[in-house]
């Protein structure tokens, strides 16, 4: 995540924020400039940018439930490019679901802005053609809800946004990290497999790497839950033992880590604090490229730098008195498999500018 500073007295603000603590004003988030926007109040939910006063915003409709501090352009008041997203939410009368949904669509925009940045394609949901993308996020007091993805429609238990709930399913699979933002770039991690992945040129070397999607998912699932789950042995090729599960779930797990990897470097980076990688004495910055975010030159370099980053992030976290911050160990088929994933989305993002 960037860091950003107010436009009206140089304070740095954050992502979330929709108030400068320092002087007060109003802040917004402007999806098309990927920029927040210090504010003046010019009338009901009628904003002007203090920047650019030409530029004339309104919060997004669902701002008053959600909290999003996302803008749109004024005129009729709509959702968010976000929230907009969100097929199924908790009615406004569910004080608990409305309560998870605030922390679940904190969550989902975060993402969405990495998604942005890597230029990644995200089409809305269209119900006649039953494709594009689709969040329901629904509270499981009153239904079963199983989180997942199937055929672009991304499913969310809300209770996943309760820190004991979540801590004690950590703690029951054996799992070293659960968080909503993992619980999003896993599931988007499925969304893009074929839109990144199903292609003549990278099928086979998917395959080579994660195995053959078209093995049995059921009998895998039911595979995975007899099998040890004390054992250790996949460690040197998994990123995670849920990774092992199928193909599918292997590239959705490394997926979502390379979005970590990715945003935590570029938090880093944004806060100055660097690690061994390029200084900006050494590799002036040209361009910003979402994929290098610390200004490596190559794959590998990142994944380097990410490691060592890790390893003083770790050292901090225990300093406190906590466990390891990054509780993960990246062995090398899981590099190559990284680094495919890398590759693809870089080869998207090259498609996208030869489209614009």
């Amino acid at each position: 995540m960037l860091a950003f500073t107010c436009d009206s007295c140089g304070q740095k603000v954050f992502f979330d924020n929709d108030e400068c603590l320092r002087c007060g004003s109003p802040l917004g988030y402007v999806p098309t400039s990927g920029s927040v926007v210090a504010l003046a109040q010019v009338g009901p939910n009628r904003l002007v940018e203090l920047a650019d006063p030409d530029e004339i915003w309104q919060r997004c409709a669902t701002s008053p439930v959600t909290g999003c501090n996302w803008l749109v352009p004024e005129g009729d008041p709509v959702p968010c490019r976000s929230c907009a997203l969100t097929r199924t939410r908790p009615a406004d009368d569910d004080v608990e679901g409305i309560r998870e949904l605030v922390r679940a669509e904190g969550a989902k925009r975060r993402l969405i802005f990495q998604l942005d940045e890597l230029e990644l394609p995200i089409t809305p949901r269209n119900e006649l053609t039953e494709s594009g993308l689709a969040f329901d996020l629904l509270s499981s007091t009153s239904q079963k809800v199983i989180t997942g993805h199937d055929e672009g429609v991304i499913t969310l238990d809300l209770a996943e946004a309760d820190d004991e709930h979540r801590e004690q399913l950590r703690l029951h699979l054996n799992e070293p990290y659960r968080t909503l933002l993992g619980h999003f770039r896993h599931e988007i991690g499925h969304y893009y497999w074929p839109i990144l992945v199903d292609r003549t040129h990278e099928i086979d070397e998917c395959r080579d790497l994660f195995g053959d999607e078209r093995a049995d998912y059921a009998e895998a699932i039911k595979r995975h839950y007899q099998s040890d789950a004390e054992s250790t042995e996949w460690q040197s090729d998994f990123i995670s033992r849920y990774a092992t599960m199928h193909p599918f779930e292997d590239w959705a797990e490394t997926f979502a880590h390379y979005l970590h990897m990715l945003d935590t470097l570029q938090t880093a980076e944004s806060f100055g604090l660097r690690g061994p990688g390029p200084s900006e004495e050494d590799e002036p910055r040209v361009t910003f490229d979402a994929t290098r975010p610390d200004h490596s030159s190559s794959f590998e370099d990142l994944v380097e730098h990410w490691l060592e980053m890790t390893y003083a992030l770790n050292q901090v976290s225990r300093s406190m008195g906590r466990d390891d911050l990054y509780p993960f160990v990246l062995p090398p088929t899981v590099i190559k498999k990284m680094a495919f994933v890398d590759s693809v989305v870089r080869t998207s993002q090259s498609q996208a500018s030869t489209v614009d």
